[in-house]
């Protein structure tokens, strides 16, 4: 498998519960499918040579959906990454926890952070779970982690002062940003991070998502000529 010559893939992992439909079956089907794809892009990206991988899971307005499947994914969750924190650290991977925390359930946050210390000091990957997370709420967490940040002079509010309290602090922006099940939004996605990221919309559900899409998508985005609001030299 080719190297990537990129640091960073985000994916907002879209089309589950469509997946699930168009085969008769009931849509919390699609999400056990949808963990064991996450898991299978993992192993691959490793393979690719990426350093850092965000999975957007849940989102602050995922929340509006049946309470029937909010619950199952909300137990599917922390079953999927206790089940799995072997697979974690056999390959080298870290876990880290991106979105608001204060509004889970007791044990899923518990397992979050058994995994986030499990996995710690692992170096291969690191592999950001967006749980409960929205971009437009991480700025004002952001914002409020600024220590005396209601005296904060504006002349002393950078960029580099917000993105050193965002959640994926200390990690490259995404070089590229993909949407899997044919929509073709952010959706409150990294929004700050993803300010000069390469777009790759696919129609592709992500249960049927693969890892050559993923290898075609970096082959793309490494022939487009990226100048950050400059010109090309």
């Amino acid at each position: 498998m080719p190297s990537s010559t990129i640091d960073h893939v985000a994916i907002t992992m879209d089309g589950n519960g469509r997946w699930a439909t168009h085969r008769g079956l009931e849509r919390v089907e699609g999400h056990k499918k949808g963990a064991e794809k996450a898991k299978e892009i993992i192993r691959g990206a490793i393979d690719l040579g990426i350093s850092t991988l965000t999975l957007y899971c849940f989102s602050t307005e995922n929340w509006k959906r049946p309470q029937e499947e909010v619950d199952f994914i909300m137990e599917l969750i922390p079953k999927h990454i206790e089940e799995e924190q072997e697979f974690y650290n056999r390959r080298g991977i870290r876990i880290q926890w991106i979105g608001k925390r204060d509004q889970l359930a007791p044990h899923v946050k518990a397992s979050m952070l058994r995994v986030e210390k499990s996995t710690q000091n692992n170096t291969n990957l690191t592999l950001f779970l967006a749980i409960n997370y929205g971009g437009h709420d991480e700025i004002i967490r952001a914002f409020k982690r600024i220590p005396w940040y209601k005296r904060l002079r504006k002349e002393s509010i950078t960029e580099d002062l917000l993105a050193h309290y965002l959640d994926t602090t200390g990690r490259p922006n995404p070089d590229i940003l993909i949407r899997t099940g044919g929509d073709i939004r952010l959706s409150n996605f990294l929004l700050w991070q993803s300010a000069y990221s390469e777009l790759f919309f696919t129609k592709t559900l992500w249960p049927d998502f693969t890892i050559e899409e993923l290898t075609t998508m970096i082959q793309q985005m490494n022939q487009r000529d990226r100048r950050f609001g400059g010109l090309s030299q």
